[in-house]
């Protein structure tokens, strides 16, 4: 008997599988007695990709020896049909990329749909489907970077949409081979711009050590640091918005620089400070919001959303929506989309 390869069963925190919802939303709309009634689900795009990107055969272990023998990694984009998030990716980080040359010159870059039907072989006794692949890999945003080192190990992972520069970050990190020291959280960390972020004031963000001691509401944790490229947007998009600041009524809203040595007590009633607290959550990404009710995480968003998704996760926590709809986020989301819809009112999965 042989075992499937260790470095497809990757576990992950994050939880929303963007166009699944847009795809699930659309098919109950269409699916009731009276269609022209139903409001619509608009925003899907889809991008086409660059023509170096690798046309592959998709046996994996392959791909990543022809990689090594031009000593470049291997990079696999799980993507969706359709996906706003995917788009931008793709757009910005590939297509339009100011590095787009070092990409090309470091990596090959092999892209799967986490709904084909198409056959991957990951080594000679391992062969499964795109679709059956992203399960493997726990995949619930789209797009999902995964790069592997010429040993065929994953030794970085994206969940989400990266500006630029934050995929800058990871691309050096892995073509450096930076991994075989230091974690990403410590190359970033070592390898920091001297941007300077003012850490921007919310109306509603608490100063609150004991972090244990939040126990009547969910618990919102925000981590920036000096450094945040994406913390302005942040800022002036979601936490913006009307109906975001809302939702997080039902929160204990605080924010911690995650380079700090202040020291704080952890949800779980733990001694620790900012920066020990983020590292022990694997935190890489900045600005990232962890979720918590009853000192327990419930999801993290880890990446740029669009605001109908980044407040349906903030429902889901705060209205303890998780209760009702255990396994998926998305599942509540799909259910508001379905009511929205046949409520005759237009649902948009994107800003743009």
């Amino acid at each position: 008997m042989h075992r499937t390869p260790s470095w497809i069963a990757v576990p992950l925190t994050a939880t929303l599988l963007s166009l699944t919802l847009l795809a699930q939303a659309q098919t109950t709309a269409s699916s009731q007695p009276d269609a022209s009634a139903q409001g619509k689900v608009t925003g899907a795009k889809q991008s086409t990709h660059p023509d170096w990107f690798k046309e592959s055969f998709l046996d994996i272990a392959e791909d990543v020896d022809e990689a090594a023998a031009a000593d470049k990694h291997v990079i696999l984009v799980l993507e969706m049909n359709g996906c706003p998030y995917c788009y931008k990716m793709i757009e910005e980080n590939f297509k339009g990329s100011p590095y787009k040359e070092f990409i090309q010159n470091n990596f090959d870059v092999i892209a799967l749909n986490v709904q084909g039907d198409r056959e991957v072989a990951l080594d000679a006794e391992t062969s499964l489907t795109e679709k059956a692949l992203a399960k493997q890999l726990g995949v619930s945003y789209t797009p999902t970077v995964i790069f592997l080192n010429q040993n065929k190990d994953p030794v970085a992972r994206i969940n989400g949409y990266r500006n630029p520069d934050d995929f800058k970050d990871v691309l050096d990190y892995v073509a450096a081979k930076a991994y075989e020291t230091q974690t990403l959280a410590q190359f970033q960390a070592s390898h920091k711009t001297q941007r300077s972020y003012d850490f921007r004031p919310h109306p509603q963000l608490q100063a609150i050590d004991d972090l244990s001691s939040v126990t009547d509401k969910p618990l919102a944790l925000l981590f920036e640091d000096s450094a945040c490229i994406a913390c302005d947007a942040l800022h002036d998009g979601n936490l913006g918005d009307p109906e975001v600041n809302k939702a997080l009524k039902d929160f204990v809203f605080v924010r911690l620089d995650d380079q700090s040595d202040t020291p704080i007590t952890a949800p779980d009633g733990t001694k620790t400070t900012a920066k020990q607290l983020a590292d022990r959550l694997g935190i890489t990404y900045r600005p990232t919001l962890v979720l918590y009710d009853k000192g327990k995480e419930i999801l993290r968003i880890e990446s740029m959303l669009y605001r109908y998704h980044f407040l349906g996760l903030l429902e889901y926590v705060g209205q303890r929506q998780y209760e009702t709809y255990p396994n998926a986020p998305f599942d509540y989301i799909n259910a508001k989309t379905a009511k929205l819809t046949s409520q005759g009112k237009d649902v948009s999965v994107s800003d743009e």
